[in-house]
């Protein structure tokens, strides 16, 4: 019996050895879990090309948006664990949904992880129209003074423009009321017309409206100023350093998938995120790529989950 099990155990080693030998056979599909534009769908674009020539066959880039990013969780978890459906994952959904929503139709442990891809600060957005403050220190104030009637948008119900708003809410003590859209297109439409005043966001969805005066940008969430927008400030120079978002986006298989075809797929995204060609057009995106392996962006994951646990019982955010 126990040779048999023996024997068992080295044939599915050595088919899965097999496997991602081969691997891939096909184009990989990336499922992105937000519309066009934004920091998620710009990560997926651009990684899309360079890591198809790494893995010698097309990836092909699909937005499943909806749900706060819940429809395409769980359609990556209940694919084939094989490697050719990943999931691009945005750190909001990933690491905020479980702790918003207790009956979620996926969970953390459906993921294993392949790499991150890139990173991002985020920027205190708003329309110059609607608001007077020219400095986070007056915004806070008349935040204050408006009493619940300055609305701030988010790319949906635990995206990280919520979570995010609202930890900025309980630091300064600065109440606002959430309007949540489905993705960062839709929002941006709404903040520049002036029907919602705030926004705060990656880069890639503000940067060209900041940059043509449409929206005025107060603050970058980072403990540097950005390279596109060199005239903003930190919210340590605005006077808030304790107020720092990072955005990340990652790419994750179905748990299951073999380690051979994980390792390959892997070494495959390193080497697509530290081509020129990547992080040239990351730089000009207003993102940053970077690569994490494996066990470095699940250490990142359960480093998440537990401050954003902390995070939403303390703040009392619910999902809408």
């Amino acid at each position: 019996m126990h040779k048999l099990l023996a024997t068992t155990l080295l044939a599915a080693t050595a088919f899965a050895a097999h496997a991602a030998e081969d691997f891939p056979t096909r184009s990989v599909t990336l499922v992105v879990p937000n519309p066009p534009g934004g920091l998620v769908d710009t990560s997926a674009r651009i990684i899309a090309e360079p890591l198809g020539a790494a893995l010698g066959k097309t990836v092909v880039v699909e937005n499943k948006d909806g749900g706060s990013g819940n429809i395409a969780y769980q359609a990556v978890a209940r694919s084939k664990p094989d490697g050719y459906n990943l999931l691009v994952s945005y750190s909001a959904y990933h690491v905020g949904n479980p702790n918003l929503t207790s009956n979620l139709p996926w969970a953390p442990k459906d993921f294993v992880p392949v790499g991150l891809i890139t990173v991002s600060s985020n920027v205190i957005a708003v329309n110059p129209d609607t608001v007077k403050a020219t400095n986070l220190t007056d915004f806070i104030e008349e935040v204050k003074q408006s009493k619940g009637e300055i609305n701030y948008a988010s790319q949906g119900v635990g995206s990280l423009s919520h979570l995010g708003t609202e930890v900025f809410s309980q630091l300064t003590g600065a109440k606002m009321t959430h309007v949540p859209y489905r993705g960062s297109g839709a929002a941006i439409k709404d903040v520049l017309a002036g029907n919602v005043q705030v926004f705060i966001t990656t880069p890639p969805s503000v940067m060209g409206h900041v940059q043509t005066n449409k929206l005025r940008a107060l603050a970058v969430t980072a403990d540097k100023r950005h390279p596109m927008l060199p005239d903003v400030p930190t919210t340590a120079e605005a006077g808030l350093p304790a107020y720092q978002l990072e955005s990340w986006v990652g790419l994750f298989a179905p748990a299951g998938t073999p380690q051979p075809v994980i390792d390959k797929l892997a070494a495959s995204v390193e080497a697509a995120v530290q081509q020129a060609s990547t992080q040239k057009n990351a730089q000009a995106a207003g993102i940053e790529a970077r690569f994490e392996g494996p066990a470095a962006l699940q250490a990142r994951v359960d480093k998440e989950l537990a401050y954003w646990k902390r995070t939403v019982e303390e703040a009392g955010i619910t999902a809408e």
